[in-house]
């Protein structure tokens, strides 16, 4: 299951800062597009544990929706 999400990303620090949680949480696979301020994460989570996650990064974040199998 991908899910894309937008965290307010600005700098490398705030993408560094969004894999330091998703690693913390485990069990996700997630690619980052910080200019266009996405992460798009491959999981089991359920959307609002990942909602939650993200948010830890104290970003802006929300929820884009499911991103279909390319």
């Amino acid at each position: 299951q991908k899910h894309e999400f937008f965290v307010d990303m600005t700098c490398e620090g705030c993408s560094n800062a969004v894999t330091r949680v998703l690693h913390r949480l485990g069990g996700v696979q997630f690619d980052i597009d910080l200019p266009n301020k996405k992460v798009c994460i491959d999981s089991e989570h359920n959307v609002d544990t990942l909602l939650e996650t993200l948010k830890k990064t104290g970003k802006n974040t929300s929820y884009l929706g499911e991103k279909s199998a390319q």
